[in-house]
């Protein structure tokens, strides 16, 4: 996610470069060949405007879908934060004498093997995500690092050699984990150490959990409808192919205009349209690690943090830095 204040409009042009450069020269082309050949093929623009507006709706519809998606993907993901923090305070509130410190130690670790699983359970590519590789992301030093070392690293951290071993052979881990965490509370419930109430308490905490990572695997498995993003760009193709052809009738009755300055002003139009539905496609799939994606890691670590001192403990990770303007 960037974290700065705005965008520079070089990093714009830069990602969204292909299409500017198409545009000239696909402009450019048109106006050479009228140049060269006098072949009257304008097209009133008129038509070409009314396409044009349906375009516009149209991405706007998309944009916004994108969008919507973007924004479920952070409210999840706020949710699991303060699920993380309530499981946490509850289980270090019960009675030392009859819950041990161990315990209730193992038990948040536990948990926070469960966040580490999620985040990067959520980070696998899927076919229909842009699916850059992370060890190209020298702008994230930090975050490509992380992304290298995978995920057995991070859990290693928090699970004994034992149990992560056992979860490797499963293909959902996040799931197992919480599994694990409600048939050790039901244990502990069954030798005496918690009251039914609170063991109820802490089931449905558990339960929000699993509500969380459910929501947030909804959007990761179930992408934005290929109808949608497919039609989409289709018209966009449409739509930018005619502009020159609408311009270069206008600029050919101007008497003050020269029919040259089609290939600029086509351009800029067709790099505008095709930047609005970049934006949208880079939206639709908040997970995939891209520049512009729910900075997941950094949420996770922010979690990590509270609950390592929540604990105690010592050895404390730092927040996740912010590089070039890129928070992940």
């Amino acid at each position: 996610m960037f974290v700065n204040r705005h965008y520079h409009i070089y990093s714009t042009i830069r990602w969204s470069k292909k299409h500017l450069i198409n545009g000239v020269l696909y402009s450019l082309a048109v106006i050479v060949i009228y140049e060269l050949t006098r072949i009257p093929f304008s097209l009133p623009w008129q038509p070409i405007s009314v396409i044009g507006i349906a375009v516009a709706f149209y991405l706007g519809f998309k944009n916004n879908s994108s969008y919507d998606r973007a924004w479920e993907a952070r409210k999840i993901w706020g949710a699991i934060v303060n699920d993380s923090r309530s499981i946490t305070i509850g289980v270090l509130s019960l009675p030392s004498a009859e819950v041990p410190f161990e315990w209730k130690r193992k038990f948040v670790f536990r948990h926070l093997a469960w966040l580490m699983a999620l985040k990067h359970t959520m980070r696998k590519g899927k076919p229909w995500e842009h699916n850059g590789d992370i060890k190209n992301m020298v702008f994230t030093p930090y975050f490509r690092e992380e992304g290298i070392q995978g995920m057995d690293a991070e859990l290693a951290k928090y699970l004994s050699p034992e149990e992560l071993s056992r979860l490797k052979s499963y293909s959902n881990i996040p799931s197992q984990i919480l599994k694990t965490q409600s048939l050790e509370l039901k244990k502990l419930e069954a030798e005496g150490g918690i009251t039914e109430y609170k063991h109820v308490w802490l089931q449905q905490l558990i339960s929000r959990l699993i509500d969380d990572q459910g929501m947030s695997e909804r959007i990761k498995n179930f992408p934005f409808p290929r109808q949608y993003a497919s039609t989409g760009v289709f018209i966009n193709y449409i739509f930018c192919a005619l502009i020159p052809f609408g311009l270069l009738d206008i600029f050919i009755e101007s008497t003050k205009l020269h029919y040259w300055l089609t290939v600029p002003f086509s351009a800029i139009i067709i790099w505008i349209f095709f930047l609005v539905d970049r934006i949208g496609d880079y939206s639709e799939n908040p997970f995939e690690a891209g520049y512009n994606d729910v900075p997941i890691s950094s949420i996770s670590r922010t979690i990590e943090i509270d609950l390592l001192e929540m604990l105690g403990e010592k050895d404390i990770p730092k927040p996740y830095p912010i590089e070039n303007g890129f928070l992940m």
